[in-house]
C-alpha cells in the first residue's frame, strides 16, 4: 500500500470514528435532554401537588391520597435521571454539575415520598384530627404512642434527604438550577423541622400527660403590661395535674402570695449575677428577667416548693395573654362569671389594661385573673375546642416565644431544648446568626401596655464561603416608643406605679439587655440618650445593658454593630421579648 493510499484509509477511518463520536454525542445529548425535560415535568407536578398538600393539612387521609399520587411522579423523575448515560454525562465539564444537581434533587424527592413518609402515611390514612379532642378532660394517649415510631423513622429519613440537598455545590450551577436547588432545600428544611417536632411531641406528650405516672406542672401567666426579658412578670400561677391523659386544675395563686426572699433561692451563675444581679432568685415576679427559661423554670419550681412544704413540680410552663388570645380562636368566646365575654379580640386589652381601670384593689384584680384562667382551662379540657385551631394556636404561640416550657426530667428537657419552647439564649450556628433584644419594666407599673418595640437586623457587609457560611458585619437596632396618653400621670397608681420606685407617674422606665451573637466582636454601640451602656458576657455572648426613661410620645433607639470572628449561619435573626405587638423583625440573609 502506498503512502497516499494509507493516508486515505487513515483519513476515512478517522472520519468514521469522528462521525461515530459526534453521532454518539448527539444521541447522548438528545437522550439526556429528552429525559431531563420529562424529569423536569414530573418535578414541577410534584412541586404543585406538594404545595396544595402543605396548604391544607386539616385532613390527613386526603393528604395521604395526594402523597400516593405524588409518588408516581417522584419515581419517574428519579428513574429518568439515574440511568448509566445520565450518570456518564454528570462527569462532563459545565453541564455535569447541572445534571448531578437535578438527579440529586429527584433522588431526594423520591426518597422522601416513597420511603421516609411511608410509615407516617400508613398511620395517617386512618387518622382523624378529632382524635386529639379532649373528652371529659382526658386525651387518649394511644394516638401518640401509635405515631411515635413512624414519626421518628420519617423524621430521620427526611433529615437525610435534606442533608443530601445541602451538600450540593451551588457555585457552578446556572441560576435556574441553583434557584431550584435552594427552593427544594428550603422545603426539606421545613419538612425536617415539622417531622422532628412531631417526633418529639409523640415522645414528650404521653409522659407529660401522665402516661407512666401522675405529673404536676406550674403554669406562669406572664403579664406583658410589665415587661420581663421573656415576656412579662408572672402575675398569676396555676397548678395543672395530669394522670393517664386526664388534666385537672389543682390550684391557683398570685405573685402577691410569694414573699421577697432574703437571698436567691438557688445559686446563680456569675454571668447571670453580673447582668441581672440576684433579683431573679429573690422575687417570683423576676424569674423571667433572665433571658433563659431553663433558669426561670428552676427558680420558679424552687419558690413553689418553698411555699408548699417542699412539694416539687415536674415542670414549669409559661404563656401570656397574647397566646391566650390565640387559644380563644380554638375555644370560641367564653363567658366569665363576672358577665364579661372573653374573646380572641378583647383578651389582651381586658386582661392587661381594662382590669386595672376597673379594679383598683389588687386582690380584686387577682380574683378576676383566676376566674379567667379557670374558665379558659375548662373550655380547653371539655372537648369543645376545635383541635385543628388548637394545634395552630399552640404552634403560633410557640413560634413567637409566647409559650415556654421547662421539665425537671432531664431526658424530656433535652428534647425541649431543641425547640423554641425552651426559651433559650440566642443561638448562632451553621444555619443562623442571632442577636438578642430583651426589655424589662423598671417603673414597677403596668405602663408597658402603652409601649411598643421595633427591632431590625441586617448584614451591613458579608461574604459566603464554599460551605455557605457567612462572614461580615451585622447591625441590630432596637427602638422603644411610649404611646401612653398625654395625661398618663392621671391613670390609676397601679398602672403608673405612683412614683413608688423613684419614677414619676406617667413616665415609663425600660431596662434592656442587648446580646451580640456568639463568635462576634463588638464594633460599635450608640443610643439616643447620654447614659451609655453597661457591659458583661453570658455564655460566650457579649451583653450590653441600658436604661431609659420615656414620657408620652418619646422614643429611645439603640444600635449595635458587630463583626464575625469565624464564619456562621447566613440567616441573621434576633430573639426578642414578646410584647403585646405582633411586629417581629424579619430575618436578613447573606447572599
Amino acid at each position: 500500500m502506498t503512502n497516499s493510499t494509507a493516508f486515505r484509509v487513515a483519513g476515512r477511518t478517522f472520519a468514521w470514528v469522528l462521525g461515530a463520536v459526534l453521532i454518539a454525542a448527539i444521541a447522548m445529548t438528545a437522550w439526556v435532554g429528552v429525559r431531563g425535560l420529562l424529569a423536569y415535568t414530573h418535578l414541577r407536578d410534584v412541586q404543585a401537588e406538594a404545595s396544595s398538600v402543605r396548604d391544607d393539612l386539616t385532613d390527613p387521609a386526603a393528604a395521604t391520597t395526594a402523597i400516593d399520587e405524588i409518588s408516581v411522579d417522584t419515581r419517574a423523575a428519579e428513574s429518568l435521571t439515574s440511568d448509566p448515560i445520565w450518570q456518564l454525562a454528570e462527569s462532563l465539564p459545565w453541564v455535569g454539575p447541572q445534571l448531578e444537581a437535578v438527579s440529586t434533587v429527584a433522588a431526594a424527592a423520591n426518597q422522601v415520598v416513597n420511603t421516609s413518609l411511608t410509615p407516617l402515611t400508613e398511620v395517617a390514612s386512618s387518622f382523624e384530627l378529632d382524635a386529639l379532642r379532649a373528652e371529659n378532660g382526658r386525651i387518649d394517649l394511644a394516638l401518640f404512642e401509635e405515631l411515635q415510631a413512624p414519626a421518628t423513622i420519617s423524621a430521620a429519613g427526611i433529615a437525610a434527604a435534606s442533608a443530601s440537598i445541602d451538600n450540593i455545590d451551588t457555585a457552578p450551577l446556572l441560576a435556574p438550577v441553583g434557584d431550584a436547588v435552594t427552593q427544594v432545600a428550603d422545603v426539606l428544611t421545613e419538612a425536617t423541622e415539622a417531622t422532628s417536632a412531631l417526633a418529639r411531641a409523640t415522645v414528650l406528650l404521653p409522659s407529660m400527660l401522665g402516661a407512666d405516672d401522675a405529673r404536676d406542672y406550674l403554669v406562669l401567666f406572664q403579664n406583658n403590661a410589665e415587661w420581663r426579658s421573656l415576656g412579662g412578670i408572672p402575675g398569676a400561677m396555676a397548678l395543672i395535674h395530669t394522670d393517664d391523659g386526664e388534666m385537672s386544675l389543682a390550684g391557683q395563686e398570685s405573685s402577691s402570695d410569694y414573699p421577697k426572699y432574703e437571698e436567691s433561692v438557688l445559686p446563680l451563675d456569675d454571668d447571670v449575677l453580673a447582668i441581672y444581679t440576684d433579683h431573679p432568685g429573690k422575687w417570683i415576679q423576676n424569674v423571667t428577667q433572665v433571658a433563659d427559661f431553663s433558669v426561670s423554670g428552676e427558680l420558679a419550681r424552687q419558690m413553689w416548693a418553698l411555699e408548699h412544704n417542699g412539694d416539687e413540680v415536674d415542670g414549669v410552663i409559661a404563656l401570656d395573654p397574647v397566646a391566650l388570645s390565640y387559644l380563644l380562636e380554638a375555644t370560641g368566646p367564653i363567658e366569665l362569671p363576672t358577665g364579661d365575654v372573653l374573646t380572641s379580640e378583647n383578651a389582651v386589652q381586658l386582661l392587661l389594661n381594662d382590669v386595672y381601670l376597673r379594679y383598683t384593689v389588687p386582690a380584686e384584680q387577682d380574683a378576676f385573673f383566676a376566674l379567667a384562667a379557670a374558665s379558659v382551662f375548662e373550655a380547653l379540657s371539655d372537648g369543645s375546642s376545635d383541635p385543628v385551631e388548637l394545634v395552630a394556636a399552640l404552634t403560633k404561640a410557640g413560634s413567637e416565644n409566647r409559650l415556654l416550657m421547662w421539665s425537671a426530667v432531664e431526658s424530656e428537657q433535652t428534647l425541649i431544648a431543641e425547640t423554641t419552647l425552651a426559651g433559650g439564649l440566642p443561638i448562632t450556628d451553621e444555619v443562623t446568626t442571632s442577636f438578642g433584644a430583651y426589655v424589662n419594666d423598671g417603673t414597677g407599673s403596668k405602663m408597658d401596655y402603652y409601649l411598643d418595640t421595633d427591632v431590625a437586623v441586617q448584614w451591613d457587609s458579608c461574604t459566603l464561603d464554599e460551605s455557605g457560611l457567612a462572614s461580615g458585619t451585622a447591625t441590630m437596632t432596637l427602638t422603644v416608643t411610649n404611646n401612653a396618653p398625654a395625661d398618663a400621670a392621671s391613670l390609676p397608681d397601679y398602672i403608673t406605679g405612683g412614683g413608688n420606685f423613684g419614677v414619676p407617674a406617667g413616665i415609663a422606665r425600660t431596662v434592656g439587655y442587648l446580646y451580640v451573637p456568639e463568635h462576634f466582636e463588638l464594633m460599635d454601640a450608640v443610643s439616643t440618650n447620654e447614659k451609655g451602656f453597661g457591659g458583661a458576657s453570658h455564655d460566650g455572648r457579649r451583653v450590653l445593658s441600658f436604661s431609659t426613661d420615656l414620657a408620652s410620645g418619646e422614643s429611645f433607639t439603640a444600635t449595635v454593630t458587630a463583626r464575625s470572628t469565624v464564619p456562621t449561619g447566613a440567616e441573621l435573626l434576633v430573639r426578642q421579648t414578646p410584647t403585646i405587638g405582633d411586629a417581629y423583625s424579619e430575618a436578613d440573609f447573606c447572599a
